[in-house]
């Protein structure tokens, strides 16, 4: 007997599904609107920059403002010093001028080949030591182009003077540590070089400095 083949046995051709196309759809934009986003992009641009700048110039302001207060601070710290330091050298001249009208007492400044000073200078050449950190600090952040130039000379020239001050320690070192210091017949030749060396390196440079002190301090805005 011939089996019947059914159509649901036959294999059957799956139909390709069919792809719709959908219309492109171009817009069509004319230059106003062109224009309108050009005008925006650099309107944003612009604005960035300004908030830029506008933030590093007030860094940059308060930066010196802060390097500024701390050189005032130091300069009033070094005022005092100085103050006190002046009075200092006075003594030390006083004690001078008493040595070179006193025989005995030079003896007793130069013997066993050695110069004693405690004799007139009890607390050591310098009495106190005036600081310039914060200065070299604001120097380092080109301070100079950041403020005008007459407070630039100004704390320039402070500071050039207190250094004259401070090296008044190696100029006397260099007097009473010598060998001709060490001999009594010498005494009163060592202690003159020494008195001038104190007047025309600190003690003639002092009120000036201590003027100095106050102008500035008033300048950078003291309260």
């Amino acid at each position: 007997m011939e089996e019947e083949i059914t159509s649901g046995n036959q294999p059957q051709d799956n139909p390709k599904p069919t792809i719709e196309k959908k219309p492109e759809v171009y817009i069509l934009r004319d230059w106003k609107e062109y224009a309108g986003e050009s005008l925006l992009i650099i309107f944003s641009v612009l604005l960035a920059l300004i908030l830029t700048e506008f933030i590093n110039n007030l860094h940059e302001k308060n930066e010196t403002r802060d390097l500024l207060d701390n050189v005032r601070r130091e300069l009033k710290v070094n005022r005092t010093l100085e103050k006190e330091q002046y009075a200092y050298h006075q003594q030390v001249i006083r004690s001078i001028d008493s040595a070179l009208a006193s025989s005995e007492l030079q003896k007793k400044i130069v013997s066993n080949d050695e110069f004693h000073l405690k004799y007139i200078a009890p607390h050591g050449v310098l009495y106190r030591y005036l600081d310039d950190v914060a200065w070299d600090v604001a120097k380092s952040h080109n301070i100079s182009s950041k403020i005008d130039i007459k407070t630039m000379y100004l704390l320039t020239y402070i500071y050039q003077d207190q250094a004259r001050i401070m090296k008044v320690e190696d100029e006397i070192a260099k007097v009473f540590l010598s060998r001709e210091a060490g001999k009594v017949e010498n005494a009163h030749a060592t202690l003159i070089l020494i008195k001038n060396n104190y007047k025309g390196w600190a003690v003639d440079r002092a009120p000036g400095l201590l003027k100095q002190y106050d102008k500035a301090i008033k300048l950078l805005g003291d309260e």
